[in-house]
């Protein structure tokens, strides 16, 4: 194991060593295991988790000639 440093805000601090106790645990062993936690999860960072990326519909049919001024209006409804 190596050492590392980190900085983090004083009330998180606080928060995690308070919750390490409750769990009879040291501050680097809850922080290991939250990292353990987190890369375990899947990375839905990328374009190919991205719903935009996976989005083939594509609109038939007239496109009104002010659409890119009133889209709000179109996408939301109301006055714009």
């Amino acid at each position: 194991m190596r050492r590392t440093t980190i900085m983090i805000p004083d009330d998180l601090r606080t928060k995690a060593i308070m919750r390490a106790r409750s769990m009879g645990m040291s501050l680097g062993q809850l922080i290991r295991i939250a990292l353990e936690r987190v890369l375990e999860e899947p990375n839905t960072n990328g374009s190919e988790e991205d719903p935009l990326f996976d989005d083939f519909a594509v609109f038939e049919g007239e496109v009104p000639r002010d659409i890119s001024e009133n889209h709000d209006s179109y996408l939301y409804g109301g006055s714009g």
